[in-house]
């Protein structure tokens, strides 16, 4: 969220995983993974998908379920803050054309969300990182975004009146991402304690994300991977991912690029766009977060326009050298003392999840009625399934 009577950055106020159980009560949780066949994640990209979730007796389109976590987290802040939000921005990706837009539209104002701005992901991040750094006027940004479960390549463009415009947008399909990358780990473990070892992918997520720089190793269920090891496995994948990204810019020439989503926390990504591309290669905070950042400035811009840009403060961090001091440590946990804008995963803050009642009718036909119910006792816990993309 961004304060409107404060500076023009946002902060990040709260941070759940996207998913949607429905309980025996009748009732949707948000944050927690319940039982398989109740339980919904990954709505959010199937907006407008003929093909609804199938939650216990229910049939749930995407867009409705979508809905229904953007009103949850509404709600929460709402609880928090003590008043309304002037204006709500939600993400899309940048591929989505009138139908899926207008299919969100309409599910988020069934749920009584009406003053709604719908915003590109890549356009979210330029405007994140126009907060940070100086962009002119007809400057070229590329957008290198890489989540849990969705890769894509993007080429934005600054206008003269300061607003961001997409020039290119490459949406990846076959393309292996943050689950993928935490499934090679897990191969590379099983494959020396057998293939029906108890490793959780929670916890080979949690050792992907801590593998340094250089020369570092992780151990996951007693078996020590390095890093070497790590990247050999990987890096079919993330060239497949640069080579796409390469193409998706083509002839432009960026000033820079921007990376986006829990993903780029790898080293390898950011070590083989710098040998790639001949421009700066810059990871603002954590990456996961820049999307959601960008939002919360859209839609400060939406009441207040565009204001006289102060001269910015440069917090991006280049990855273009492999000298060690000016990497940006990911995955390590910085001391105290770390100036370091590229820092670890901030820890999340607590969450109490209200459940959101839900009319024994279908919830095709009730969404308009639904409303927050009271919190729920012991349903505090976080949920260990964390999407890299932050939502």
């Amino acid at each position: 969220m961004c304060r409107l009577d404060g500076a023009r950055d946002a902060e990040i106020a709260l941070v759940v995983p996207s998913l949607l159980q429905l309980t025996d009560a009748g009732t949707f949780t948000v944050g927690e993974r319940g039982v398989p066949g109740w339980t919904a994640s990954g709505f959010a990209r199937r907006v407008g998908d003929a093909v609804p979730f199938s939650l216990g007796p229910e049939m749930c389109p995407a867009e409705e379920l979508t809905a229904l976590l953007v009103m949850w987290a509404v709600g929460e802040v709402v609880a928090r803050e003590g008043e309304k939000p002037r204006h709500l921005a939600v993400s899309h990706p940048a591929g989505w054309g009138p139908y899926r837009r207008g299919q969100l539209y309409a599910a988020l104002r069934a749920v009584g969300l009406h003053d709604v701005t719908l915003v590109s992901e890549p356009l979210a991040a330029a405007e994140n990182h126009a907060v940070r750094a100086r962009v002119v006027p007809d400057a070229t940004l590329a957008v290198f975004s890489l989540g849990s479960h969705a890769f894509s390549a993007s080429v934005v463009r600054r206008a003269q009146n300061r607003t961001f415009e997409l020039v290119n947008h490459v949406e990846g399909v076959d393309h292996q991402t943050g689950g993928d990358f935490d499934d090679l780990l897990l191969g590379l473990v099983r494959g020396r304690l057998g293939k029906d070892a108890p490793v959780s992918a929670a916890e080979c997520e949690a050792a992907k994300r801590a593998f340094g720089p250089t020369g570092q190793s992780v151990v996951v269920s007693g078996v020590e991977i390095t890093r070497d090891e790590f990247v050999d496995e990987v890096r079919p994948s993330v060239d497949h991912l640069v080579g796409t990204f390469v193409r998706a810019v083509g002839p432009a020439q960026p000033d820079a690029v921007l990376l986006v989503g829990g993903g780029c926390r790898m080293t390898v990504i950011g070590d083989a766009l710098s040998s790639t591309v001949d421009c700066r290669v810059l990871a603002e905070g954590a990456p996961e977060h820049s999307v959601a950042k960008g939002l919360a400035v859209a839609a400060r811009l939406v009441l207040l326009g565009p204001e006289v840009e102060p001269e910015p403060f440069e917090t991006s961090v280049l990855v273009h050298t492999r000298e060690a001091s000016l990497r940006f440590p990911v995955g390590e946990v910085p001391s105290p003392d770390d100036d370091d804008e590229f820092s670890a995963p901030p820890p999340r803050p607590p969450v109490d999840v209200s459940p959101l009642e839900l009319p024994p009718r279908r919830v095709k036909r009730v969404t308009s009625v639904l409303k927050p119910a009271g919190r729920r006792s012991g349903s505090g816990s976080r949920s260990r399934d964390d999407d890299e993309d932050g939502r």
